[in-house]
This record gives C-alpha cells, sequence and structure tokens, in this order.
C-alpha cells in the first residue's frame, strides 16, 4: 500500500490520545462539583489580560450540569477562545496541506537531493549540511513526519558513504526532530503556544536561533563522532551484524537524488519566496500592529499559496497536487477532535468556576519555587504529557490555558513558559516508544529501539542540559516581550 502524504496520525495514537484526553475531561467536570468555586480579579495591563495575584475569593458555585461535560468540545466553539481554536486549526490544515503536497510532488525530496549533490565529494560537510538542511525544515517549517518518507534514501545514502544505519536515521529523522523541537517558526507548536499565550507570532525567535545553533553543533559533533569511528573501525558500528544483510538492498545512492529536475528547481525557487515572505511577517509582525494581529493566518494562507503553487510548478500534474492536498488534509482530520477536546478541558473548569481556585491552590508552591524551578515544573510536564499524547497542538491546548497564568504569578514570562512547552514537546518525540514516528523509522531500518536509545542517550543527556540552561537563561532576563 502507498504511503499517503503528509503528516498522518496512527489508529493507535489517535485511540490512545482520545481516551486520555476523555479522562481528562471527565475529571474536570469532577472537580467542578468537588471544588469550591473561586475567583481572582482580572486586570487588563498594556492591551493583555492579567490576574491580580492578591485578589482570590471564593464565589457562589455556577450551575454546571454535568450532561454539559459531554458537548464542551463543541461548546467551546462559542467561548470566548472559540475563535483563536478555529483559526489555529485553519491554519494548522493550511500549513500540513501545504506540506503534503511538496511531499506528494516529490519537492521536499527534491530539495535534499540538491543538497546531496552539491556536496557529495565531501563526506562530512555532505554528513553536516544534510543534517542542516533537516534541522531547518523542522525549526521553520515545522516539518517532522513527512520526512519519514525520506528515511530510506538516508539509509542508502549513508550506506554508499560507508555508515551505517543510524547514521542515515540521525542525519534525516532525529535531525529533524532536533530543528522541530528548537522551533525557530514551527507553525504547529510555537506558533499554537504563542497563539494561546496572546504573543506575537514568532517573537523572541532570536534566543530560539542561538538554541538552535548550539543543538546543531553538539547534535554535528556527536553524529560526525559517530561516522569517523566507523570509518576507522566498521565494527564499531552498533548494528554492524544487522547491516551486513541489509546493505545488500543498496547497491548504490537512489538516483533520483542525484538528477537535478529544472522543473522541481523552479517549484523550490518558488515556494522560497513565500518562505521569505512568510519571514517578512515573522521580522514585522512585533513591530507592526496591523501584521501583529493576523500574522498567524497569514502565515497559514502564504504555506498554502506557496505549497500549491509549488506543486503546479513541479511538473506532478494537477491530479498529484490536489490528491496530496487531500492526503494531507485526511491526515490531520484525527487532529480536530483531539485539539477541540483538550480545549474543552480549560472550558469545563471554567464553566464550573474552578479554574481559579486550582491556580490559587497552585500558586503558593509554586511562588516558594521561584521562576527557574516553575519553568523546569512546566518542561517536566511537557515531557512527562508527551509520552500519552503526541499531538502538539492538542498538548498546548491542553497545558497553555493552564500553566500560562499560573507561570506569570511567579514571574515567569508567557514566552519562557512557551519555550519549557515546546522543549518539553519536542526533544521527547524521538525517545519515547509510544511515538509513531519513531516506531515507523525505526521499522525501516535494521535498528531496534533498544539499540535506538544506547545510541542516542548521550546526546539527549547534552540536550537536557543545554535547554536547561538555557531556560535558565530566559528566566533570569525576563524573555519576552512579556
Amino acid at each position: 500500500m502507498q504511503q499517503k502524504a503528509g503528516a498522518q496520525i496512527s489508529q493507535r495514537a489517535f485511540i490512545q490520545s482520545l481516551v486520555i484526553l476523555f479522562v481528562l475531561m471527565m475529571i474536570a467536570g469532577i472537580l467542578t462539583l468537588v471544588l469550591p468555586a473561586g475567583q481572582y480579579t482580572r486586570l487588563e495591563v498594556d492591551g493583555r489580560e492579567t490576574i491580580d495575584p492578591n485578589s482570590f475569593q471564593f464565589v457562589a458555585r455556577p450551575d454546571y450540569p454535568i450532561w454539559r461535560w459531554f458537548v464542551a468540545p463543541v461548546e467551546v466553539l462559542g467561548s470566548e477562545s472559540g475563535l483563536t481554536v478555529i483559526v489555529i486549526i485553519i491554519v494548522l490544515f493550511f500549513a500540513g496541506g501545504a506540506f503534503a503536497v511538496l511531499d506528494k510532488t516529490g519537492t521536499l525530496r527534491a530539495f535534499i537531493g540538491r543538497v546531496v549533490r552539491r556536496f557529495r565529494t565531501r563526506k562530512y560537510l555532505l554528513l553536516w549540511m544534510v543534517s542542516l538542511a533537516f534541522m531547518f525544515l523542522g525549526a521553520t517549517l515545522g516539518t517532522f513526519e513527512e520526512v519519514v518518507l525520506l528515511v530510506p534514501v538516508m539509509i542508502a545514502l549513508s550506506y554508499s558513504l560507508g555508515w551505517d544505519a543510524l547514521v542515515g536515521l540521525g542525519m534525516s529523522i532525529l535531525a529533524t526532530n532536533l530543528g522541530f523541537s528548537a522551533a525557530i517558526s514551527n507553525p504547529y507548536t510555537l506558533g499554537v503556544a504563542q497563539g494561546l499565550a496572546e504573543l506575537p507570532l514568532f517573537s523572541g525567535a532570536w534566543l530560539r536561533i542561538l538554541v538552535f545553533i548550539v543543538i546543531y553543533l553538539i547534535f554535528g559533533w556527536f553524529i560526525s563522532a559517530y561516522a569517523r569511528r566507523i570509518d576507522r573501525d566498521p565494527a564499531a558500528s552498533l548494528v554492524h551484524e544487522e547491516d551486513k544483510a541489509e546493505r545488500q538492498k543498496y547497491t548504490g545512492l537512489d538516483a533520483s537524488l542525484i538528477e537535478e529536475d529544472p522543473r522541481q528547481n523552479r517549484a523550490m525557487n518558488f515556494f522560497g519566496l513565500f518562505l521569505l515572505f512568510i519571514f517578512a511577517v515573522m521580522l514585522l509582525g512585533p513591530f507592526v500592529p496591523a501584521i501583529s494581529d493576523y500574522a498567524l493566518p497569514l502565515v497559514g494562507v502564504l504555506f498554502l499559496i506557496g505549497g500549491l503553487g509549488a506543486g503546479f510548478i513541479s511538473g506532478a500534474g494537477g491530479k498529484t497536487v490536489w490528491q496530496g492536498l487531500i492526503e494531507g488534509w485526511g491526515g490531520l482530520a484525527p487532529s480536530v477532535p483531539l485539539i477541540l477536546m483538550a480545549a474543552s478541558i480549560r472550558y469545563i473548569i471554567d464553566s464550573g468556576g474552578v479554574t481559579d481556585t486550582l491556580l490559587h491552590a497552585a500558586a503558593e508552591p509554586f511562588r516558594q519555587m521561584g521562576g527557574f524551578p516553575a519553568a523546569l515544573v512546566v518542561y517536566a510536564l511537557a515531557l512527562g504529557i508527551e509520552f500519552f499524547i503526541a499531538s502538539g497542538s492538542a498538548k498546548a491546548f491542553l497545558m497553555m490555558p493552564i500553566l500560562l497564568p499560573l507561570a506569570e504569578l511567579v514571574g515567569v514570562t508567557r514566552q519562557t513558559t512557551v519555550l519549557a512547552y515546546i522543549f518539553g514537546d519536542g526533544f521527547s518525540n524521538l525517545a519515547y516508544p509510544t511515538n509513531p514516528v519513531l516506531l515507523i523509522s525505526l521499522g525501516l531500518t535494521v535498528v531496534s529501539y533498544p539499540k535506538w536509545i544506547r545510541w542516542t542517550a548521550r546526546l539527549w543527556l547534552w540536550i537536557i542540559l543545554v535547554t536547561v540552561a538555557f531556560l535558565g537563561i530566559a528566566v533570569a532576563i525576563h524573555y519576552g516581550p512579556f
């Protein structure tokens, strides 16, 4: 059966997330029955809503019947946050559809082919450049699941250069995941979280660019040191025995990466032009209110037009373009009920009047922690929830509405809270055995999960230390704008 284009949520991951979110909805509903209702006074400061930390008081419990717990995912669309939910879902579909078209028409593959052709005679420079290309796709465009289709090609490239399947996985799906987690302008995690935090879209990019550079240097050192060890002694490969039989399937590099296609070059140049427009929105958004207010939908529209235009220019044919778009939207469709259910959890406790009661109960322990430990708690929560719920956008709707005001009460900026969230959501994607992208990628190779963890464990340790350090910097400088 042919692999569908774009991000595809597996049935197992969907059902698992659905069950967990339903349980959390019921827990939220029970809290409205057992906790007293309470309320903080809300103040408007510089055009955004904040909490007066000394204003909490208990109030009369609102009338919120049990049957409404079950229709909350629909009711949330008519709430104050409903428009934000709708806009984010539409933007996810625009961006996801664009990438599915680029995937289906072969433009993503052609981009990697361009990098391979340019650096093929210098294999270590090629290793660094291919890794950079995949990291860049993850960090700027939110590419992740789509790269699974390129894993066999990168395995073939690794074999042809004398390395093993781990290097092929490393410079493709692992590099993409690291970029996805640095999230310079990732619309799926950063865009959603900043939208919920009412931050200017993609604001604070300077620190995330530094994170990207540091992570890239650490990863480049990690993977090139391993590749050099194999060059010195092929038996040093962690999958040396398993690779022996597998190498026979790869007699040479995939021809489609070596051959240049002028039409694909024009398609890449066209999409690259729209990327420049997207980056212009990123740069101007924080300074131009007219752009800032509509930055997220504008980015979504630019993604869709750029993706569709590149698809038609690629020469793949209109039928392939529309098929890619439909497959991309079909793959994202299961995320809609997950997002609505995640958003409804906050809606339920809001309707039951216990949101501020929970914030008040949690605020004092948070205050005693201080800003940096509080940021680490957000990081740890995202890491923990990732084990059960893979969808980054659903987790954002679940976590951000509760954590943002709580973090503000202890002096942690919204931007720092978002940074802690995207670190926790992203870097754990390829560490947990519950992540379908990891399982599919390993299934395309000879690499077992234990071998994968043994190989990546030292990298994850360095990643955790570096990201914790960056969170410390963010807290110290009051990373903002707010």
